[in-house]
């Protein structure tokens, strides 16, 4: 008895010691979360193991985080804490942060005022359209508000009402508010021309954005032929070598232009056989503000208002020689929507221009000075620094997630989410985020499958990248935070990355918030 007492002492002492090895072993410290609801952490474990080590992402990086909201307490890591690129995913935490900080009552004003005098129907002055960097202003998206053609009869009828026939000086599209080049730092070359990488000014209009209309050829190789943009915009020249390509092929235009270059060059094919033999594409305005000014110029002399001077525009890093004749009076004023309903738009649709506005409205509201994009994201970031969340390897470069050179941890995102989910404002926050497998740009991913109608996720893809972060209902009801970003996948491989992540996706939805350590 004596030696099967010590015998068995022994054998404890023994699985005491493999389990303490086992537990200061680097391999378990890298695992911060060991959960009781073991199934199905493993399970998630090893999917996200298979993403990271087959043909897709093996020679890239797989990071996923997971917290529970309601303390923000992790629940599971894997490479969270590697700084990568975010993607659109990113958008989430510029509109969060607007949200907070602007309140869900915020709207934009523009304004269409004048200086100078009115004389015998003739203004001794300017006329101004002046922006705050609202990014709906004459935008097709929201019911209610004016399109770009209903805005511009509703200034000219402003300037008429007012009793002015002739103006004696010029239409000025005034984005002086942001007086720096406000394309982000990073952005790639040839995204600036492209519709997607129409650069922000304090003056939007019709979303930065206008259509190049193709007549395709008659043969697979022909010259495609450029008949006309919309809204019209000739003071832009073309240099244009795109070519037909077969039916169904659809987009392969590419624009290359730069902000306040007037020279665009179009580039690729685009497909034979399309409805009325045309096909467009989306370009990026080079300068709106300038845009703003010369519409209106043109609405006005359609309505038999003349005026003098050619349009101008003022802001955006421009020198401008403007004669201005004191105080303003105010015309017209035009709200944009509810910020909620900017919000949105700007996740469901992943627009970049509007996540830059709202990068550079929130920012100028937390700091007066800040003028610059740089500075902006210097405020966002100390925002978040001061609500606790830790920002190591927090190294954005824009508000919209299309910079090359901007990175995140998705520990970093699954925290500010945890963090915004105890908000009073969130509410309105989670109903702005798409429903997996129902609405926005995650409207088919993981259809017919338990995360459908359960997870709310953004996503974010370009080169090399595909991210995803928002929320989901744990198995015991919890809401959780996550963050999964897909970095350097290989090539061609993107259907996979997907059809990996949709396995993910159901894999998160059961598990448990409240497994204890």
């Amino acid at each position: 008895m004596r030696f099967f007492a010590a015998f068995t002492r022994y054998i404890q002492f023994i699985l005491l010691l493999v389990i303490g090895i086992f537990e200061s072993s680097p391999e378990a410290l890298a695992q911060p979360v060991r959960s009781v609801d073991t199934l199905a952490t493993r399970q998630l474990r090893q999917l996200v193991d298979a993403l990271q080590t087959g043909s897709a992402v093996r020679f890239g990086t797989v990071a996923l985080s997971v917290r529970r909201v309601r303390d923000g307490q992790e629940r599971f890591a894997y490479n969270a804490y590697q700084s990568l690129p975010s993607a659109s995913t990113l958008k989430l935490i510029t509109t969060a942060t607007a949200l907070q900080v602007l309140g869900p009552n915020y709207t934009y004003t523009t304004t269409l005022e004048y200086d100078g005098t009115i004389k015998d129907s003739t203004l001794i002055g300017n006329l101004y359209i002046r922006g705050t960097g609202d990014p709906s202003l004459g935008s097709w998206r929201f019911t209610g508000y004016f399109d770009l053609a209903a805005l511009l009869d509703t200034w000219s009828d402003a300037v008429q009402a007012a009793g002015i026939r002739r103006i004696q000086g010029v239409v000025v599209g005034d984005g002086s508010l942001y007086d720096d080049l406000t394309t982000p730092d990073g952005w790639p070359y040839g995204d600036l021309g492209n519709y997607y990488g129409a650069s922000l000014s304090a003056l939007n209009i019709n979303e930065n954005l206008y259509r190049v209309f193709f007549r395709p050829g008659k043969t697979i190789g022909a010259p495609a032929s450029v008949i006309r943009t919309d809204p019209p915009v000739p003071y832009i020249s073309f240099r244009n070598t795109v070519t037909t390509d077969a039916a169904n092929t659809g987009d392969q235009v590419n624009i290359y232009g730069t902000p306040f270059t007037n020279q665009q060059w179009l580039t690729g094919k685009v497909p034979m056989g399309e409805p009325a033999n045309e096909f467009s594409v989306k370009g990026a305005l080079p300068d709106p503000a300038y845009f703003a000014a010369y519409a209106l110029q043109n609405q006005l002399i359609q309505d038999n208002v003349t005026v003098s001077g050619p349009p101008v525009s003022i802001g955006g890093g421009l020198i401008t020689t403007l004669v201005q004749n004191g105080k303003r009076t105010v015309l017209h004023q035009h709200k944009s929507p509810l910020l909620p309903e900017l919000i949105q738009q700007t996740n469901f649709q992943s627009i970049n221009l509007y996540a830059e506005a709202l990068l550079r409205t929130t920012a100028l509201t937390l700091n007066k000075t800040v003028r610059s994009t740089e500075a902006s994201l210097e405020t966002l970031t100390t925002f978040w620094k001061n609500k606790g969340v830790d920002i190591n390897g927090f190294r954005i470069r824009d508000g919209s997630g299309l910079s090359a050179f901007g990175a995140l941890t998705a520990d970093n995102m699954t925290s500010i989410l945890s963090v915004t989910g105890r908000e009073k404002t969130f509410p309105v926050f989670y109903e702005s985020i798409p429903v997996v497998g129902q609405t926005g740009t995650v409207r088919t991913l993981a259809r017919g499958t338990l995360a459908a109608g359960n997870v709310r996720a953004k996503s974010g893809s370009i080169d090399g990248v595909r991210a995803y972060a928002g929320y989901f209902t744990a198995r015991d009801g919890e809401l959780m935070s996550f963050c999964v970003l897909v970095n350097k996948f290989t090539p061609g491989q993107s259907r996979d990355v997907t059809g990996a992540l949709s396995k993910i996706f159901v894999s998160l939805v059961g598990i448990n918030g409240n497994d204890s350590h």
